[in-house]
């Protein structure tokens, strides 16, 4: 049985190691559905979404569209204290990253995978989506 999760009690790199996994969780859904494409490729692929400069990028493409709440998620994870940069990605990109996989954590421990979802298509737009 599933142990329950209080997100309050989660430190912003807690929620960002489990934002890691719903985001590459989405990222290889999306890949599946395009069908055939050997595993190589499909990691291959895969980086678009899961590099910090990639999420850093999308980060732009969804404040726009976050909540307040959200927006307070997202700053909680980019202001993390103890986070290593590593030497593929700038500082600022990392901790945008973070600040973002901090915010999925927070969904889907809050149990809200159609926001999570949804904003996976905004920032990484609803191209080759399925399911």
């Amino acid at each position: 049985m599933e142990k329950s999760v209080d997100f309050n009690k989660c430190s912003a790199l807690e929620l960002a190691y489990m934002g890691d996994a719903v985001i590459e969780l989405l990222a290889r859904r999306r890949l599946i559905g395009d069908g055939g494409s050997r595993i190589c490729d499909l990691n291959d692929r895969a980086k678009q979404y899961v590099t910090a400069v990639s999420q850093s990028m999308a980060v732009e493409r969804v404040l726009p569209h976050l909540t307040e709440k959200e927006e307070q998620i997202f700053r909680y994870g980019r202001n993390a204290k103890g986070v290593h940069i590593p030497r593929s990605a700038s500082a600022i990109d990392y901790r945008r990253a973070t600040g973002l996989e901090c915010l999925f954590g927070y969904l889907y421990l809050t149990g809200d995978t159609d926001r999570a979802k949804a904003l996976f298509c905004l920032a990484y737009g609803e191209e080759d989506q399925h399911g």
